[in-house]
């Protein structure tokens, strides 16, 4: 009898599925990107983050800007408990959203402010200025990163060298100088609380001409900063 010769089946080519494609891709850069952004948020627990991306803008527009980078140990001590009393009193309590300070926003209407110090400093090393839902998505998922990476007096510090306190003024060095002609490690408790009160609208107020607002703003920050030393919500950035 003849035999039959067994055929072997040709193996099935995969045919191209761009869905599935599409989303190991996204997959992939997602995970280079949390990769390079923890290693980056890491990185900066020791090492000064470079310009940033609103300093660059304004440097830009304005053809230069006064910053000088400055530890925290150079800075008279009021001045981050002045800064905390005036954005975010809970700085010390909180993992980097204020619960509180958001319900109450919410029951508000939305028009108060809800922002910790530790959002700002997502917000302004890594982000860009400006009101989306992108960037508050990015800031929200960012923000418990640095919280768990960073020390609170490493935050404050950073916060400290990357607020605009004046139209081209960054930072705390800068800021003491262009209004005072004196170091930061030199201001007072009234200086330092007029720095503060400027901090949301640093080019509408000045700290060295105070109208009546700002020097009432400035009496109650120097009140809280005052409170949040004597109840202990500055024990956290405080040696």
């Amino acid at each position: 009898m003849a035999k039959h010769k067994s055929k072997t089946k040709a193996p099935k080519r995969r045919s191209f599925q761009p869905l599935r494609w599409l989303r190991r891709w996204v997959f992939r850069l997602s995970v280079i990107i949390l990769a390079i952004l923890m290693g980056t948020v890491a990185a900066h627990r020791f090492l000064n983050p470079p310009q940033t991306f609103y300093m660059g803008q304004e440097a830009r527009r304005l053809g230069a800007i006064d910053h000088q980078w400055v530890s925290l140990d150079q800075v008279a001590p009021v001045v981050a408990r002045s800064v905390v009393a005036a954005e975010d009193a809970n700085f010390c309590l909180h993992w980097g959203f204020d619960m509180a300070a958001i319900r109450t926003a919410i029951d508000e209407g939305g028009g108060r402010g809800a922002s910790t110090l530790s959002q700002q400093v997502v917000k302004n090393v890594y982000l860009w200025h400006g009101r989306n839902w992108l960037r508050k998505a990015l800031e929200a998922a960012i923000t418990p990163v640095v919280e768990g990476l960073w020390p609170k007096r490493r935050i404050i510090e950073v916060y400290l060298n990357v607020a605009e306190f004046d139209e081209g003024v960054f930072g705390v060095e800068a800021a003491a100088r262009h209004y005072f002609g004196i170091g930061p490690e030199a201001l007072s408790a009234t200086q330092a609380a007029r720095l503060a009160a400027v901090l949301p609208a640093p080019k509408e107020r000045s700290a060295a001409r105070p109208d009546t607002w700002l020097r009432k703003r400035a009496a109650s920050i120097m009140d809280g900063a005052a409170t949040i030393r004597r109840d202990g919500r500055s024990s956290c950035f405080e040696d």
